[in-house]
């Protein structure tokens, strides 16, 4: 399994890894029944905490993504449906959103200078990709 960590991003490290297993087994590159590492190894592989390890983990089990057996490991429980999915991208954006805003907050930014830079971005964004999703 080969995830990558954006160290420079706004994105917390738990989403990006979370989003990256999700996305593995969404695109069938990993399947039902498939074992992931251990929360240590992949804490050690990606060089990160074992507790974000095991906080992803522990969520992705929660909604039926992957299934840890006592004694036996961690596998892949099947593809997660369309629901779920929104879900889960939904809890993304908001994640980055409100990475943003306590970031500008910390750095002393107002409220409306950060309404303000946000739709001003937002617009030019659309204006670049003619008002379509980039993807």
């Amino acid at each position: 399994m080969k995830l990558h960590i954006e160290s420079e991003s706004k994105v917390p490290i738990y989403i990006q890894v979370e989003e990256q297993i999700r996305s593995l087994i969404a695109a069938g590159q990993l399947r039902p029944g498939d074992q992931l590492p251990t929360i240590r190894e992949l804490a050690a592989d990606l060089r990160v905490n074992y507790n974000t390890i095991a906080r992803i983990y522990l969520d992705l089990d929660r909604d039926g993504v992957i299934s840890t057996q006592r004694g036996r490991g961690t596998f892949v429980a099947g593809v997660p449906d369309e629901d779920q999915v929104a879900r889960k991208r939904q809890e993304k954006l908001e994640a980055i959103v409100y990475s943003a805003l306590d970031e500008a907050r910390a750095l002393g930014y107002a409220p409306d200078e950060i309404a303000e830079v946000f739709q001003e971005g937002l617009t030019r964004w659309q204006e670049k990709n003619g008002g379509k999703h980039p993807y």
